[in-house]
């Protein structure tokens, strides 16, 4: 008997976790309106579990999973939204206009940064000839471990330009990023074109990141779909916002589905949710440069120092990639 009181109070207790986690991160609502439903959210959860050990009231427990039951369906209905009061980096979302061959993209992002509160904004409408595409360049920036990377891809054009496509957590003025608040619709996504002397540099030079650059071996044909389905993606995401997801909906999952589209062989792996050791999975698929161990690639690669020296250089994309072999035709 003990024992079957045990378990109701252990589902009752991780449930009451679950649902104090979904009444706390999801932004839909003030911070007072959710502390509120927090606190009674816990207070009833204390005295389910007080009834259940003292009184057995079968009433209480019925109430109980009828009450998590809606709080469940609440956070399942919970809209994301474009309109809230997000930080200055943030504020705009790209667009991209396809014209045949030609894509011009608007609020390509190419701000000054000084630091993380003090930076030059700046936002540019840029055109870019799909013929001229010419690489595709993957960016692993690490702060916390080798395990946890965020992936940028930039593509190259025969004039030397560069833009950076980041899948982005879209945060809100005065948040701060929350593992366990991704899995809870605290966070909504933004798909964000920079300019490399922006997404980068502020990663190497203000937030002391360390950013590693791969080659990425494609076809010209597949080159082009991936610009294209990062425009389409940021499109999308303009008229149907959407939830980032810790798990599922990241900066890597995304890439992930984008070129599984362009290569539907392409394989699940564990390194898609611990992207720090993406580039061994590449590499296993064929993706990086074949001449060279993935140690060698990585120490050619590593681009930190060479950022921080370049700082707002006009050719700070050439100075990043001296020393980073161009890929065999």
């Amino acid at each position: 008997m003990l024992t079957r009181v045990c378990l109701k109070a252990l589902v009752i207790v991780l449930t009451a976790l679950w649902g104090a986690c979904a009444l706390w991160y999801p932004s839909s609502f003030g911070s007072d309106a959710r502390l509120a439903m927090l606190v009674a959210w816990l207070v009833f959860t204390l005295a389910v579990l007080y009834s259940l050990f003292w009184r057995a009231s079968k009433k209480m427990l019925w109430a109980y999973f009828l009450v998590f039951a809606g709080i469940l369906m609440g956070w399942l209905m919970l809209p994301p939204s474009n309109q809230r009061q997000w930080t200055d980096d943030l504020a705009r979302m790209t667009t991209a206009e396809v014209r045949g061959n030609h894509v011009m993209l608007r609020n390509v992002r190419d701000f000054d940064w000084h630091s993380d509160t003090n930076y030059r904004a700046h936002w540019d409408v840029r055109e870019y000839d799909l013929d001229q595409l010419a690489g595709v360049d993957m960016l692993l920036s690490y702060w916390d471990g080798p395990a946890i990377a965020h992936t940028l891809v930039s593509f190259g054009f025969r004039d030397g330009r560069q833009v950076v496509f980041s899948v982005e957590v879209r945060k809100e003025q005065g948040e701060a990023f929350s593992e366990l608040g991704g899995f809870f619709k605290h966070f909504e996504l933004s798909v964000v074109a920079a300019d490399e002397r922006d997404i980068v540099r502020v990663r190497t030079n203000v937030r002391g990141e360390d950013v590693y650059l791969y080659r990425i071996a494609l076809s010209p044909e597949a080159r082009r779909a991936l610009f294209l389905a990062y425009a389409e993606a940021a499109n999308q995401l303009v008229v149907q916002p959407r939830f980032y997801n810790t798990l599922s909906t990241n900066c890597t999952t995304l890439v992930y589905a984008m070129m599984k589209h362009i290569k539907p062989d392409l394989p699940l792996d564990y390194r898609l949710l611990v992207s720090g050791y993406l580039p061994s999975y590449v590499q296993e698929v064929g993706g990086l440069d074949g001449r060279y161990t993935l140690e060698q690639l990585r120490a050619m690669g590593r681009i930190t120092d060479r950022a921080r020296a370049a700082g707002d250089a006009v050719d700070f994309s050439a100075q990043i990639r001296r020393g980073i072999p161009e890929l065999p035709e």
